[in-house]
């Protein structure tokens, strides 16, 4: 189908799958030329937005109502608030990352998913408007599967290998998040793979389509919902033009990258491979892989040598505290070093991520 005359990247985009704004900020997201879906954000990006000047009443109002009870309900409850402004701008949920710096610890995680889940509830944000981002770690993602038969939507995130992926189902996650570039690319660009086909050239465009054609024969073979793959950290347009064609369900994209495909008028002829449009049902009558695809999942770029093998789908990865999980991902050298960068940068420094929130709650509540 050829596109409208004059139709921007990002509109296109939006045919093929749903676009989400990783941001915070309600101004920027009430802006937006498309309504986003999803709004999704992680340590850093809450960080940002605790430290705006419009929000200083909420976070000091947030600190007297909660000084007793810690920097941790301090945090969550103002982290939901600052979400709360973003709801009418959405078209669906609002999404909130459970501590990094637990990662490794189920009850951890757990305790604090049902915090957000209690003051989502106190906010009058329903359970059909939010979702938790869970750390796709063994002992993260057996708190997700407690979770998930709570009736609490979780998104498994950091995934950087199909053992993840398959966890994630496993845990009944309603999405996961690979991550198309390492985090550190985004402050170091030699990191970054800024190929002119993302789609087949990028050495991670493998391992996204073992991972979508997975859940295809997962979907297929039991009929079981599989996670939504919503894939995030993209530094180009043309990088969330790939996710479209790839076959993802949503792309989750920085407002630079927003700002990009918004202002680029689209043309099929000058699209390396095109998406389809999205289906009614993410696995249901799903077409096949785009054919000019169809052999990256037999290679791994990523890895100097591959046998070749995908990872099992019999395997029990949750099982023992996730220790299946922590064995695969101790296999592969790019989950290992990814997941351990990811987490490393979320927890941050006095300057950023969860340590420097936890700072200026820890101030806040030392002011009132």
């Amino acid at each position: 189908m050829a596109a409208p005359e004059g139709q921007t990247w990002l509109e296109k985009l939006e045919e093929q799958l749903d676009v989400d704004v990783d941001w915070m900020d309600p101004d920027y997201i009430k802006n937006m030329p498309i309504k986003p879906h999803d709004q999704t954000s992680n340590q850093l990006l809450v960080n940002i937005e605790l430290h705006n000047a419009s929000n200083a009443d909420l976070l000091r109002q947030t600190a007297k109502e909660l000084k007793d009870e810690g920097w941790l309900a301090v945090y969550t409850r103002i982290a939901v608030l600052m979400c709360k402004k973003n709801i009418d701008n959405i078209s669906g949920r609002v999404l909130l990352q459970t501590l990094p710096s637990k990662a490794y610890d189920t009850q951890a995680t757990v305790d604090h998913a049902r915090l957000y889940d209690k003051e989502f509830a106190r906010a009058g944000i329903g359970r059909d408007r939010y979702c938790i981002k869970i750390p796709a770690t063994g002992p993260a993602l057996n708190a997700a599967k407690i979770l998930s038969q709570e009736g609490i939507q979780t998104l498994g995130t950091a995934v950087f290998g199909l053992p993840q992926a398959i966890a994630c189902s496993q845990a009944g996650c309603l999405y996961i998040s690979p991550y198309y570039n390492e985090n550190r690319a985004h402050s170091d660009l030699t990191l970054w793979p800024d190929v002119k086909d993302p789609a087949k050239e990028h050495p991670n465009s493998p391992r996204m389509i073992q991972i979508i054609e997975t859940y295809k024969r997962l979907y297929s073979e039991t009929g079981k919902e599989q996670p939504r793959v919503k894939l995030a950290s993209f530094l180009s347009a043309k990088e969330a033009m790939a996710a479209g064609e790839m076959g993802c369900h949503s792309a989750t994209i920085p407002y630079t990258v927003l700002n990009q495909l918004a202002k680029l008028k689209y043309g099929a002829s000058e699209q390396p491979g095109e998406g389809v449009p999205k289906p009614a049902h993410p696995y249901k009558n799903q077409g096949p892989t785009p054919a000019r695809l169809i052999e990256l999942s037999k290679t791994d770029p990523l890895l100097a040598t591959w046998d070749g093998k995908l990872a099992s789908t019999d395997i029990d990865y949750l099982a023992n505290s996730g220790a299946e999980l922590e064995k695969a991902i101790e296999s592969d050298p790019i989950a290992t070093n990814r997941l351990a960068e990811a987490l490393k940068i979320f927890i941050g420094d006095d300057d950023n991520g969860e340590t420097s929130s936890r700072k200026k709650c820890e101030e806040a509540i030392s002011q009132v």
